[in-house]
């Protein structure tokens, strides 16, 4: 049975459509997504919470354009995101998306800013302005200017991810995705992840899906969502 969306779509930026997915497990085909109905309001910080093995990475792949659904549609801002071949879905991720891991993904023989300054690579700035960028994006995160420099192993776990969340927000993207972004840190650390987050979300208006099995790190999302064997189950809103 298809589950209902909990916003209207006319006021969404993001649209799934009996969104479906499923692998090939040995000789097995096992169903992760099953039409799948959701949506997501521009400006929104909305978590989904799953246990493992329950799709909510599967869904953020799909939100950010790096796998497609079997079945059903994706929109973004009324766009369908498999109606885009390879090099047009990479153009549009590298304008919209930004992607937070939980293992920070920075290249490890490259400083902090450098690591900020790659996504600039692929559009057509020029060196000053790139540093100008990087320089604020640092700033943004509450990155020490005195540790531009420093190579991620030389960072404490929290220092490395707000350089990974400066690298995605560099761009100016338009949704941040993010995949347990506080997984691999304390909890000292992930609180202030997770603060920095809600201050994205409500000073810059980044819309935020972020995919945790913690209920601590979804506390602080607008809107919980709960996936329960690819279907879409519990649905909360807190007051903005």
């Amino acid at each position: 049975m298809a589950q209902t969306a909990p916003f209207a779509a006319s006021g969404a930026l993001i649209q799934l459509e009996r969104v479906s997915k499923s692998y090939r497990r040995g000789g097995e085909t096992v169903q992760v997504l099953d039409r799948v109905d959701l949506a997501v309001p521009r400006g929104e910080f909305l978590a989904l919470m799953a246990p493992s093995g329950s799709g909510k990475s599967t869904l953020l792949n799909l939100l950010g354009g790096l796998d497609r659904p079997d079945e059903g549609s994706i929109l973004f801002d009324g766009v369908a995101l498999e109606s885009m071949g390879p090099r047009e879905l990479t153009r549009w991720r590298a304008t919209h998306v930004g992607f937070i891991f939980q293992l920070y993904h920075l290249l490890p023989v490259l400083s902090a800013a450098r690591n900020v300054e790659l996504p600039l690579l692929l559009q057509r700035l020029g060196h000053a302005e790139r540093q100008r960028r990087v320089a604020a994006a640092l700033s943004l995160v509450g990155f020490p200017d005195d540790r531009h420099g420093f190579r991620p192993t030389e960072l404490s776990g929290g220092q490395q991810q707000r350089v990974a969340i400066a690298r995605a927000i560099v761009t100016n993207p338009t949704v941040l995705l993010c995949d347990e972004p506080t997984g691999d840190l304390d909890r000292h650390a992930g609180d202030e992840i997770l603060e920095l987050l809600v201050e994205l979300n409500r000073r810059l208006g980044k819309t935020i899906v972020m995919v945790t099995h913690d209920p601590h790190a979804a506390e602080r999302a607008r809107t919980l969502v709960r996936l329960e064997k690819g279907l879409v189950g519990e649905i909360r809103t807190s007051p903005a």
